[in-house]
């Protein structure tokens, strides 16, 4: 049994992802030039995948107790081919005295800034700690103006999931209000843990926010604070943007020292 707090097993467990979501960001580290850096890496659910494909990965959390997780998940699956190391900062003023080719944002992690200023100054940070051309991808999800108007009076059921270190399930439940003045959702995840009875042993609450943010509104943020975008996908297989996406993934990279021009041809008089 692991020996840490409840809301770091709360976010192990939470942060199961998306489906194909790992692997397609483990695709992209292996084409980028190692090292590779994952910001809000929390309990490794991410970064360990990428350093088992053989890709060395620094791993960037605030929180303390995720990345003491972390990196006892490492321990037990180790060894593994790619180096793997982990930091406590905060993306918005973190600096590993090098550069990156890739810096991934998995998880809709960058969503939890819940200010326009805290965004700016994340994504400028991020960018200086970017090589020249160097990439930036992350996920965030699409606002669901239909689910704002819906009722949340009465918790909701999420999924079930089945802790592959402990065997245990937990019932995950939640209970969401928005603020839709300031673009906040106020989410309440309730962890419900079972025994083999089908008995709840333990509750645990987790309260968290999140800032929606609207397409265009994304587009305009990475333009004013220097990327360039790259792709945008409605899903983890690559698929395009449309109507029906419920998730973005922002593919975007900071611009290089541009060439200098190249110096016009003269033509030379011939000499008869």
């Amino acid at each position: 049994m692991r020996k840490y707090g409840a809301f770091a097993e709360a976010c192990d467990l939470q942060t199961s992802g998306l489906e194909g979501d790992v692997d397609f960001y483990v695709e992209e580290a292996k084409r980028a030039t190692p090292p590779v850096l994952e910001l809000a890496c929390g309990t490794g659910h991410v970064t360990i995948p990428i350093a088992q494909a053989g890709v060395d990965v620094w791993g960037v959390d605030s929180s303390t107790e995720s990345l003491m997780v972390a990196t006892e998940k490492a321990e037990k699956l180790k060894p593994f081919p790619g180096k793997l190391h982990f930091r406590l900062a905060d993306m918005r003023d973190f600096s590993l005295r090098r550069r990156f080719d890739l810096i991934i944002i998995p998880h809709r992690s960058l969503l939890q800034l819940l200010t326009l200023e805290d965004l700016e100054r994340a994504l400028i940070n991020i960018r200086h700690n970017l090589k020249d051309q160097g990439r930036l991808i992350f996920n965030i999800f699409v606002p669901d103006v239909r689910g704002m108007t819906s009722d949340w009076s009465q918790p909701r059921h999420v999924r079930d999931l089945t802790d592959p270190y402990t065997n245990r399930t937990t019932v995950i439940w939640e209970l969401t209000s928005y603020d839709s003045y300031n673009q906040v959702i106020n989410a309440r995840y309730i962890y419900d843990e079972l025994n083999a009875q089908g008995e709840v042993t333990r509750r645990t609450y987790r309260d968290t926010k999140l800032r929606y943010i609207y397409r265009y509104e994304m587009q305009l943020l990475l333009k004013n604070v220097g990327y360039d975008i790259m792709d945008l996908y409605g899903g983890f297989d690559r698929r395009p943007f449309d109507r029906s996406s419920t998730e973005m993934i922002w593919v975007v990279r900071k611009p290089g020292q541009a060439a200098p021009p190249l110096m016009p041809t003269i033509e030379l008089p011939k000499v008869s």
